[in-house]
This record gives structure tokens, sequence and C-alpha cells, in this order.
């Protein structure tokens, strides 16, 4: 039986043999480029602009958010030097006011987290697809065969992430 085996690997390996020569001649004539992802939404002109965008859009519910922080950090303070000398009924009715408080403070800082990361999203995602009709454009004028994003390995020879920078700082 292991005679057998033998042969029957000898003949796949010949047999293979000019599939694989004939494919690594091929593989010559490819031309590969690679995309860093994480450049684009991190460097390039829109991705800063949609950064800024978001700020402004959101920086007056962030500056209410902390200033509700503040308020409540100081009632519970007053509240602590307080509680001594308050009856029992008015340290109940504060405690319920403190712990409200601090409810509506976690409620709305989830809702601006929640807004913000899907407003984030929203322009992130208008910006990877600009960036995939370049990165398109450049492999059709250059005639590139593949073009890879997120590579655990890439030459700088086959990088065209400042291409694509250049044409998205550009507004193309």
């Amino acid at each position: 039986m292991q005679v057998w085996s033998k042969r029957w690997s000898a003949w796949c390996f010949a047999a293979l043999l000019p599939l694989l020569a004939a494919g690594a001649a091929h593989a010559q004539d490819i031309k590969v480029g690679y995309v860093n992802s994480e450049r684009i939404l991190r460097d390039s002109a829109p991705a800063r602009a949609a950064a800024q965008k978001l700020e402004q859009e959101f920086a007056k519910r962030d500056r209410e958010l902390q200033e509700l922080g503040v308020r409540l950090k100081q009632q519970a303070e007053r509240f602590e030097k307080d509680a001594p000398v308050l009856s029992e009924a008015d340290r109940n009715r504060r405690q319920r006011e403190l712990a409200e408080m601090d409810r509506d403070l976690q409620r709305r800082q989830r809702e601006f987290r929640e807004d913000i990361n899907q407003r984030r999203n929203e322009e992130l995602q208008g910006l990877l697809e600009r960036a995939q009709r370049i990165v398109r454009q450049i492999a059709e004028q250059e005639k590139f065969d593949l073009v890879v994003q997120d590579a655990v390995f890439f030459s700088s020879r086959v990088d065209i992430t400042d291409k694509v920078l250049k044409a998205l700082n550009n507004g193309k």
C-alpha cells in the first residue's frame, strides 16, 4: 500500500510541476497594489474635515452633558455635607433626586454616544465610497490586476496609498 501511495504522490507531483511553472511565469505579469485604509481614514483631508464637522455638530450637546455632570457632582457633594442635618424625609427625597439626575445623565450620555457613532459611520461610509472609486480609477488607469487592503505584509513598491490620498485631497 505504501508503494502505491509513493507512486501516486510522485505522479501527482510530476503532473503538477508544469502547471506550477506556468503559474509562476504568469504570476510575473500580475500587477498588484496595496491601499492602507487606516491611513486614508486618518490622514486624508476629507477625513479631517468630517471629524471637524462632527465635533462642531456635537460640541453643544457635549458641553451640556459636561455641565450636567458638574451640577450632579456639586449636588452630590452638597448632599453629603448636608445629610447629617437633614430630616429623614428630606434625605430620602434628595437621594431620589440625585439618583434620577444620575439616570438622566447616563441616558443622555448613551444617546449622545449612539448619535455620534451613527454620524461618524455615515461620514466614514461616504469617505470610503469615494476612496474606493478613486482606487478603481487608479487601478484602471495604471492597469492593476489586483488591489488589496489591510495586508499582513506589503512592499512599498506596491503601496498606492499616497496616490489615493492625493486624489482624495484634491477633491477628485
